[in-house]
């Protein structure tokens, strides 16, 4: 008897604490498990972003004066591929969370194991395509010299492990769509915490500079997809991993790339547009720096300015995935009463994380963007030049940040709902094609920062309201339709 307890008593235990790693989400009080999601995935995304603004400070110690500068120029066209292959996670977590709303076990298996095919085989791709494509279109963007250089060799670099990013993407998403948003917390805190530590040695014990860093990220990344899918492989429920039972089922694939392709080509669409803002920044750099100057004022200046703006919009895009994973679960379970609740009470969540973040940074700006090396300097000087950006910057990206936050917590009601594409179309006409018309021509003819950074905050305004109407013109529909 004595023997034959103890297992059974091990596995009880085991059994409760997966229980309370996993959110019954279709029940219970809303607001209290929304809080019980998004904090340690807002926890998670803020140490993310911490490390990947220490690429940039620690990089800043390098020799290299344009190191900074060269990171933040690759932005927007790494974020361009990764949106492209790796956005497709977006429907994973909405299917594999639809499936365990309607309690269907073989189908989230199978859905699990379809996503993490299609993870390694688009993070594949998309990493072949970042390495090719890498200088051609950093030199269309008007990167040049010295700074073109840089800006290759990190993205090529980059790329490389891009395979490692795309699984470790997908494998959070199912633990999202599951509940489980503290397993991601401890592991990419390590995580974390290695690429620093590879950082600091790289930089400061190698001498390496740019490919130091890109080293260390590629490296972090394969450890946290390598722990990660050791911890799904020992789950007890239908999201279990097992290489026996990979798979690239039809419908789930279906599902998945019906849910997921209108947002990666959102993702990649927006990646284009802020591609354009980038290559108008080195434009705008070109004509107040002289040639042959150190480094590339502009360009550091957006680039540290971008960077503690990350921290803002990480914490608010928890909401949006608690968004998107609380109405696609509800939505299984055929409760479209309590998804009007889940939409409200995320919008009121990511005001308040939107105007405590902003808050915060903006008011301690001069000290942060000091870690960056961007600091006042004499008049028109290079540094003065760098400062002067990060504030103009700042000032409409922080002050408007909750514009951002009501558009994507509208986004992820839509892509709960199942209306990916409706979302897509929305934010495209609305972002995406209004900044590439306004560069085209209110930025044309007058080509200042001002007039190039107020685009953002007029786009964000407009998807918002657009966003929120489509949410509850389809809710409506949905609620109606139910009580028939």
């Amino acid at each position: 008897m004595g023997g034959g307890a103890t297992p059974m008593r091990t596995g009880g235990i085991f059994m409760t604490a997966a229980k309370k790693r996993t959110l019954n989400m279709t029940e219970g009080r809303l607001f209290y498990k929304v809080l019980l999601f998004v904090l340690p995935l807002m926890v998670t995304n803020l140490l993310q972003t911490f490390y990947n603004a220490a690429d940039m400070m620690i990089v800043g110690l390098s020799s290299e004066a344009d190191a900074v500068g060269a990171i933040g120029t690759t932005s927007s066209f790494i974020n361009l591929v990764l949106n492209t292959f790796i956005g497709f996670s977006v429907g994973a977590n909405v299917v594999v969370a639809q499936r365990l709303g309607a309690k269907e076990r073989d189908a989230t298996s199978r859905s699990v194991h379809t996503s993490l095919v299609v993870s390694v085989l688009f993070g594949a791709i998309g990493g072949a395509a970042g390495f090719l494509f890498a200088r051609p279109i950093l030199a269309g963007m008007g990167a040049e010299g010295r700074l073109l250089d840089l800006a290759t060799l990190y993205t090529r670099i980059y790329f490389a492990g891009a395979p490692f990013l795309s699984l470790s993407n997908y494998l959070i998403s199912i633990f999202r769509a599951k509940g489980d948003t503290k397993t991601p917390l401890y592991i990419l805190t390590g995580s974390g915490l290695l690429n620093v530590l590879l950082n600091l040695f790289f930089v400061l014990a190698a001498g390496l500079s740019v490919e130091g860093v890109a080293l260390a990220t590629l490296i972090a990344n394969a450890a946290s997809a390598a722990l990660l899918l050791l911890k799904l492989s020992h789950d007890e429920g239908p999201c279990r991993f097992s290489l026996k039972a990979l798979c690239l089922d039809r419908k789930a694939f279906g599902s998945i790339v019906r849910i997921g392709l209108p947002a990666a080509i959102q993702g990649s669409l927006f990646s284009i547009s802020n591609i354009l803002i980038a290559s108008s920044i080195l434009q705008v750099n070109n004509a107040l720096a002289p040639a042959g100057s150190k480094f590339a004022p502009v360009v550091k200046g957006n680039a540290a300015a971008q960077s503690l703006e990350g921290f803002a919009y990480t914490a608010q895009n928890s909401v949006y995935h608690a968004a998107i994973t609380f109405t696609s679960q509800n939505v299984g379970a055929k409760k479209y009463r309590r998804v009007w609740r889940v939409m409200l009470c995320c919008y009121a969540l990511t005001f308040c994380v939107s105007s405590l973040f902003s808050g915060v940074i903006y008011a301690l700006l001069p000290p942060l963007l000091a870690l960056y090396d961007v600091v006042p300097g004499e008049s028109e000087s290079l540094a003065a030049i760098a400062y002067q950006t990060a504030l103009t910057r700042s000032f409409y990206m922080l002050v408007f940040n909750c514009f951002v936050a009501f558009m994507d917590t509208g986004c992820g009601v839509v892509r709960g709902l199942g209306r990916s594409l409706t979302s897509t179309v929305v934010s495209l006409i609305g972002a995406c094609g209004l900044r590439v018309a306004w560069i085209l021509t209110v930025f044309r003819a007058r080509p200042t920062l001002d007039v190039l950074y107020v685009s953002y905050p007029i786009s964000w305004g407009l998807v918002a309201l657009a966003q929120f109407l489509c949410a509850a013109i389809i809710l409506f529909r949905h609620t109606r339709e139910s009580a028939l």
